[in-house]
């Protein structure tokens, strides 16, 4: 490249060139996912529609703070997503400031995809991500682009003194003229451009000006989730591009940076996100089908009474509960007793909703009956 290193450099910035005829395949095999998926739950009802949304949104809003080493509470997180669609999962855990703008931009993103993209929009998702102004203890230009007042906005890894920058973003003055750029072609419906294509576009694009302090990252995600929410038509999420991202982090940040000095064709970055966007919709069939046993499950228990206690363990044991169901963690998970543990485990075991794991051991744990899931559709 010998008009510069990066891509924002060129004198064809930033007409994107690609190979449509390279992207014509994982393009339809996007689609043809996208199809099935949705063709599942299709006849499924309002209510299962509404958990398969909040387990996948709730997926999204905590990896896409994982893929920028920030760890959220995911019931939390679970407890925000569940409030604001208005799902009844039982007990909210208490209201996180934090999680909620978090919560709020994603959802804005996607249950408002069709309404113009705008600054002052933008500014309201910045905003809600810092809500007390602060990035850790660094205070940042909040709602505002960023100014480099201490220098050019660079990505960089490594120790003081052996630092590698990775990326250098375009400076500050040009951000008015290039954001308007950006947001015009979002805000235009476009005839050439297929949609896929333009969600994949959006995130790399937006991550090429960095025009924030910080939560560049989750603020692309979020713009390539409202394209995509508009490439599907529906504004309910069931799969979630932030969480195979996240399983794929490293590859993430390498073809990024590739793709940064590669001139204006993008075809590896777009061929790339089509292949992680296909993966991210193959892991949504696996929620779907724990989404679907939950429901048939209760279906089949409801004959069985249950006490509070019960309900709560075995929802969060359906939700994806991790590792061993010992009394001590029912316990821990019910905040009663081991020995009203015990009697709630030895209740269901006699009902034949749990029972115990063939597996041996120092400790007896317990499994729920896979019978009262049924078969998978």
């Amino acid at each position: 490249m010998n008009y510069g290193e990066y891509i924002w450099q060129s004198p064809q910035w930033p007409q994107w060139q690609y190979d449509l005829a390279v992207l014509a395949e994982p393009i339809a095999a996007v689609s043809h996912a996208q199809g099935l998926l949705m063709g599942r739950l299709a006849d499924a009802g309002m209510a299962l529609k509404d958990e398969a949304s909040l387990a996948a949104l709730t997926d999204d809003v905590v990896q896409t703070s994982a893929i920028e080493g920030e760890t959220l509470n995911v019931e939390s997180v679970r407890s925000s997503v569940a409030r604001r669609l208005g799902v009844d999962i039982g007990a909210l855990a208490p209201a996180d400031r934090h999680v909620d703008g978090i919560v709020d931009m994603i959802l804005d993103a996607t249950s408002n995809a069709n309404a113009a993209l705008s600054a002052e929009r933008l500014f309201g998702w910045h905003a809600a991500l810092f809500p007390t102004g602060y990035s850790g203890i660094s205070r940042i230009r909040v709602a505002n682009w960023r100014d480099d007042a201490t220098g050019p906005m660079q990505v960089v890894s490594g120790s003081i003194g052996r630092e590698k920058v990775h990326f250098e973003a375009p400076p500050a003055h040009r951000l008015p003229s290039e954001m308007a750029r950006l947001l015009d072609w979002i805000n235009q419906p476009s005839h050439s451009e297929p949609d896929l294509v333009r969600a994949g576009l959006g995130h790399l694009w937006f991550v090429t000006l960095h025009p924030f302090e910080d939560g560049n990252g989750r603020i692309a995600r979020a713009i390539g989730d409202l394209l995509l929410t508009r490439a599907d038509g529906s504004a309910q999420r069931f799969y979630s591009l932030s969480a195979q991202i996240q399983r794929e982090r490293k590859a993430y940040y390498d073809i990024l940076e590739r793709t940064q000095k590669d001139g204006m064709d993008v075809t590896p970055w777009l061929r790339w996100f089509l292949a992680t966007l296909s993966k991210s919709i193959e892991h949504a069939h696996g929620v779907v089908d724990q989404v679907l046993c939950k429901a048939r499950f209760w279906q089949s228990a409801a004959s069985v009474p249950m006490n509070e206690r019960q309900i709560k363990v075995l929802n969060r044991l359906l939700d994806g509960f991790h590792g061993k169901l010992t009394t001590a963690k029912w316990a821990a998970l019910a905040k009663c007793s081991n020995d009203t543990a015990l009697r709630d485990i030895t209740d269901l075991v006699c009902h034949g909703v749990l029972r115990k794991t063939p597996a041996g051991g120092r400790s007896t744990s317990y499994e729920i009956c896979t019978a009262n899931c049924g078969n998978g559709l």
